[in-house]
């Protein structure tokens, strides 16, 4: 389990671990599954080692088998987590037939609005939905994600992986190495010789997850980012090795809520590594503190950036 410390994470001068990374969606702990309460039990004790007097534990399934080895150990220690937030994130069962499952999920009368929007698409030539799973041929596509997520919002406000160099060429590594394991693969929605739009999909056993998206926003009018969804799970549902695909978005997302309607549990818990310790307490309302000032500073942030930007455009 990758952590850092509080001070380190969150800028808390208390001694607890966080267990984060850049660039995750899902913190579960790596564990031996034959050996999983052995395994859940050395990550409590190694946390102790070095002090610590409580892990938080980010955006992890509290359902799943991992947490419930972790949650079991801490159970028998009279330890039980204190969960600061649950919420779901939309998930989507690759096993059902895919048009049966889009109809019950849009309705006709969306589906045929998509239908025309895909009509309009074409007048830029014909669409294709395109899937690469080669090392090179994942790096060729790699670059036409990063130029269409530049060309939108998030390049606007700077937040585009190619505003950073240290996050492209972290994820010009990582999905080579992934793709080179058959782990990774590139989808693209081109309409001629245009792409409109892109996604990162990674694999791990019998479940994918659509790590990110990118559209051209120009052409929002036509959906691009929601015509990829719709090929992408077709395709995804098609594979008989993947039953299940993690959205690795947020809750309540206004596009994919909508198309995957199947839910997963995600949830941030304070862990404590002892039983009745007075720290937890304090630790718990500190981050709880910072988490409502980074959001509201988050929220003001992002409206005055987008103001600017208005404002920009106003005076060109």
């Amino acid at each position: 389990m990758p952590v850092v410390s509080g001070w380190q994470a969150l800028g808390i001068p208390l001694p607890f671990l966080v267990a984060w990374q850049p660039y995750t969606r899902l913190t579960t702990p790596l564990l031996d599954a034959s050996r999983a309460a052995e395994a859940a039990a050395g990550l409590i004790e190694a946390a102790r080692a070095e002090g610590a007097r409580a892990l938080l534990h980010i955006d992890y399934a509290p359902d799943g088998a991992a947490a419930q080895a972790l949650h079991g150990v801490l159970a028998a220690r009279g330890v039980t987590p204190r969960v600061l937030r649950v919420r779901d994130r939309a998930i989507l069962d690759a096993t059902v037939e895919p048009d049966a499952m889009l109809h019950d999920a849009l309705g006709a009368k969306k589906l045929k609005e998509l239908r025309r929007q895909r009509n309009r698409l074409e007048d830029g030539g014909e669409v294709k939905f395109t899937v690469v799973t080669s090392p090179a041929d994942v790096s060729a596509a790699l670059n036409n994600f990063l130029a269409l997520e530049s060309s939108g919002w998030k390049g606007a406000r700077g937040t585009a992986l190619a505003a950073d160099d240290g996050d492209v060429a972290f994820m010009r590594a990582a999905t080579a190495a992934l793709a080179t394991d058959g782990l990774c693969e590139v989808v693209t929605l081109t309409a001629g010789d245009k792409p409109v739009a892109a996604g990162i999909v990674l694999r791990h056993g019998e479940r994918a997850y659509f790590f990110k998206i990118a559209y051209d926003e120009e052409l929002a009018k036509s959906s691009p980012g929601v015509q990829l969804t719709l090929d992408l799970t077709r395709h995804l549902c098609a594979d008989a090795s993947i039953t299940s695909i993690d959205s690795t978005a947020n809750a309540y997302h206004p596009m994919i809520d909508k198309i995957w309607r199947g839910r997963m549990a995600i949830a941030s818990a304070l862990i404590p590594l002892r039983a009745n310790d007075p720290l937890i307490g304090t630790i718990q309302f500190l981050i709880n503190a910072r988490e409502r000032t980074r959001r509201d500073a988050r929220r003001y942030f992002h409206l005055l950036q987008d103001r600017l930007h208005a404002l920009r455009e106003k005076l060109r």
